[in-house]
C-alpha cells in the first residue's frame, strides 16, 4: 500500500509539487499581448507604455503583437484559441469583450466563458473631434452645422458595433443630426483619414487624439468626461457644451485564456497592479488622459458584466441589432 501511495495518475501530477513547480518557473520565455488594433490608436499607446514596466516586473519581455480588424474579436479569437500557458494574454477594449456579445449574431467565443478577466488597466473618455477644414469652433457650430448639411458629414469609429461607433449613434439620436458612420480596422487608420479630410468628425480617446489636438491637426470641440482634462484644459465637457446627456469612452483590461492556471493569473495581476499604482506611470498614464484603474480579477469580471449590461441597454435604445 505504501508504494502504490506513491504514484501519481495525471490528474494528480496537475497538483502535484512538480506541476506546480512548472507554474512557478513561469515565465521562462518572452509573453506576448495580443492587441485587436493597430499601431497607433488608444489601445496601442496604452499597451506599449504597459508593456516594458510589467515585462521587468515578470522577468521577460512582454512583446506587444497587433492584430487589427472586425472591432477587436481577431486579436481577442486568437488569445481564446492559445495554449493556456500564461505566455499569450490579451490587452482588450470595451468593443471586442463587452459591446461584441450585443452587437455580433455568430461571435466566434464567449468572452464570459473563454477569456479569464486580470485586471482593468484604464479608462479614458472621448472627445469629440473634427477636422479643421469645418467651419465649426464649438459643440453648438458642429451641432447647426450638421443639421443644417444633412448627410454630407461622414463620422469614423474603430469598426462597427464599436464603443465609439455606438457613441456616434447616440450623438445622433440626442441631436437629432443625420449623418453617415464610416468603420474602420481601428483608431489608428480612423484618425489618418480623419485628418485627410476622408472623413469630418469622430469620437476618440485623449492617447489618440491630443497630440493632433495640440500640433492644430484636429480640433476638439468637447471631451465626455465629469470635468475638464489636464491634458486639454481648453476644451470643455459636454456638459459645459450643452449636451450633459451625452456620455462615451473606453477603457482597456488584460485577459487570459480560460483555463490558464490561477497561479499565473495572480501574478500577472500583483505584477500589472504594482505598475499601474507607481506614481511615475500613473502620471505617464495622466498625461496621455487615460486613468490607472487596478482592480483584483473578481472585480474585473463584475466591470465587464456592468459593461455588457450598459452596452445593451445602449444599442436597444439606438436601435443596433446584431448582425
Amino acid at each position: 500500500m505504501r508504494r502504490r501511495s506513491l504514484l501519481l495518475t495525471p490528474a494528480a501530477l496537475a497538483v502535484s509539487p512538480f506541476g506546480l513547480a512548472q507554474t512557478n518557473a513561469w515565465p521562462s520565455r518572452p509573453v506576448r499581448m495580443m492587441i485587436g488594433y493597430p499601431a497607433g490608436g488608444s489601445t496601442d499607446v496604452a499597451g506599449r507604455l504597459l508593456a516594458e514596466p510589467l515585462g521587468a516586473r515578470l522577468g521577460q519581455a512582454v512583446v506587444v503583437d497587433n492584430r487589427g480588424g472586425a472591432g477587436g474579436t481577431i486579436a481577442a479569437g486568437s488569445v481564446v484559441r492559445a495554449e493556456s500557458d500564461g505566455y499569450t494574454l490579451l490587452l482588450a477594449a470595451s468593443p471586442e469583450v463587452s459591446i461584441a456579445p450585443i452587437a455580433m449574431r455568430a461571435m466566434p467565443y464567449d468572452p464570459v466563458k473563454d477569456l479569464q478577466p486580470i485586471t482593468l488597466v484604464g479608462q479614458v473618455p472621448f472627445f469629440l473631434v473634427v477636422n479643421p477644414a469645418l467651419p465649426v469652433k464649438t459643440l453648438e457650430e458642429f451641432i447647426a452645422y450638421a443639421k443644417a448639411h444633412p448627410g454630407e458629414l461622414n463620422y469614423s469609429s474603430f469598426g462597427k458595433n464599436t464603443s465609439n461607433h455606438l457613441a456616434g449613434e447616440l450623438f445622433k439620436s440626442l441631436t437629432g443630426i443625420k449623418t453617415v458612420h464610416v468603420p474602420y480596422k481601428g483608431s489608428g487608420p480612423s484618425i489618418v483619414d480623419l485628418i485627410a479630410g476622408q472623413v469630418q468628425y469622430t469620437f476618440d480617446t485623449p492617447p489618440a487624439v491630443l497630440a493632433h489636438v495640440r500640433s492644430g491637426k484636429l480640433r476638439a470641440l468637447a471631451v465626455a468626461a465629469p470635468s475638464r482634462l489636464a491634458g486639454a484644459p481648453d476644451v470643455p465637457t459636454f456638459a459645459e457644451a450643452g449636451l450633459p446627456a451625452f456620455t462615451g469612452g473606453t477603457w482597456f483590461g488584460l485577459f487570459a485564456p480560460a483555463k490558464t492556471p490561477r497561479a499565473i493569473i495572480d501574478r500577472v495581476n500583483a505584477d500589472t497592479v504594482a505598475v499601474l499604482k507607481t506614481p511615475e506611470f500613473a502620471k505617464t498614464f495622466a498625461e496621455k488622459g487615460i486613468m490607472a484603474s487596478p482592480q483584483t480579477p473578481e472585480e474585473f469580471g463584475r466591470f465587464v458584466q456592468a459593461e455588457v449590461t450598459k452596452w445593451r441597454e445602449l444599442a436597444a435604445k439606438v436601435g443596433i441589432v446584431a448582425e
